[in-house]
């Protein structure tokens, strides 16, 4: 058996997969989940550009809450762009057709959108949890160009993270005609001497770090943050829809890309046990087609997810999204209350008098950075 693809070295495992002959000739089945794929891909594509062209184009005023919407929808929209061309490598019965350009560039937008978004998503909980928690600190600090900086920061963040799988993917041609488009961590900087090294350090550092820093590092801070909110409002009224809302944040994210990161690592202890790949070849193109529901859930999530949105959708579009994206609306909206009142009542209990003049004393959350009046949006 030979290790080297148009005078490339070949992982070991990756050659195994060379030689395995799927079994993804059931046509009825197949064009099932090009259908799905298809309607995920409309759905995610329109969902995130209206997001993207209201928030972005049409809203009056920038504010923090508008920031996070717009970076998360603009990650969203170029993750459910590349939709398509995953469902034609399902339409080609597991067969990648579309050159080693488009292999690369499907796998860098995939990984990325994993790793902009759970850090977008924990940022917006952080976000939350710091208005109820420190309303002082968020009126004298918080501010629209800060946010700015904190998803520049996520983008520049991501993108490192994504280099080695951009590096590293290529297209390999199997032994039974077909295409695939996979990591082939051989493909630089190795040697016949090193190559069964460097395959099992590379894919364990790649499988463990996007395991932890893509999964479940920020799903620690967004479920401990909803958690640490819900207990500091435990006490109000109307909570319901704050649970409901927080156990589907959570869940969402949780059950979207947990199955992606558990054939992930069943991958790679593949390299030790064989008899995991036939599991890894059929399950983790499903659990992909998984994860890229989160794209298409996130808008659902975090932009209708505002109160009263049957009569809110009575209204125009731009009033819709002008409401969800303020602070007192939408967006982890607190339980009753809108996050604004909650400020003023807090801030009234502790910021303690001040002399004339003094910066503190006079600040309103009306001049606050971004807590700003509800502002209209016309079309």
């Amino acid at each position: 058996m030979s290790n080297m693809t148009r005078g490339e070295l070949l992982c070991p495992l990756l050659q195994d997969m060379q030689n395995h002959s799927n079994n993804n000739n059931n046509k009825e089945a197949n064009s099932v989940v090009v259908c799905i794929h298809g309607l995920f891909s409309c759905l995610g594509i329109l969902e995130n550009a209206l997001i993207l062209w209201v928030v972005g184009f049409r809203l009056r005023q920038r504010t923090v809450a508008s920031v996070w919407v717009l970076n998360l929808a603009m990650s969203d929209f170029l993750a459910t762009l590349t939709l398509p061309l995953f469902t034609s490598y399902l339409y080609y019965s597991h067969s990648w057709e579309l050159g080693n350009p488009l292999c690369k560039t499907q796998a860098s937008i995939f990984f990325l959108n994993m790793f902009v978004s759970a850090f977008l998503l924990a940022a917006i909980s952080l976000d939350r949890l710091l208005l109820v928690v420190k309303p002082v600190w968020c009126q004298n600090h918080r501010s629209v160009a800060g946010a700015w900086k904190v998803c520049a920061l996520g983008w520049l963040w991501a993108a490192i993270n994504t280099l080695p799988y951009t590096l590293f993917r290529s297209v390999i041609k199997k032994h039974d005609g077909r295409n695939l488009c996979y990591h082939n961590f051989a493909l630089i900087l190795s040697s016949q001497a090193t190559l069964e090294r460097d395959c099992k350090v590379r894919h364990a550092a790649t499988a463990i770090s996007k395991l932890l820093l893509a999964f479940l590092f920020p799903l620690a801070v967004i479920a401990g943050s909803y958690i640490q909110i819900g207990l500091i409002l435990r006490k109000r009224s109307k909570r319901r829809n704050f649970i409901k809302m927080v156990t589907f944040v959570i869940a969402a994210f949780a059950l979207c890309w947990a199955p992606y990161h558990i054939f992930c690592m069943i991958e790679l202890t593949a390299q030790y046990r064989r008899n995991n790949l036939s599991l890894v070849e059929v399950g983790l193109p499903l659990a992909t087609t998984i994860a890229f529901l989160n794209p298409v859930l996130n808008p659902i999530l975090y932009a209708f997810s505002c109160p009263h949105f049957c009569e809110k959708i009575r209204q125009s579009l731009g009033a819709v999204f002008a409401t969800l994206v303020e602070e007192e609306g939408g967006l982890l909206m607190v339980p009753g209350k809108s996050i604004r009142a909650h400020i003023r009542r807090k801030s009234s209990r502790d910021v303690s008098p001040a002399t004339p003049g003094s910066r503190k004393g006079s600040l309103s959350p009306s001049k606050s950075p971004d807590i700003q009046q509800p502002f209209p949006l016309t079309l």
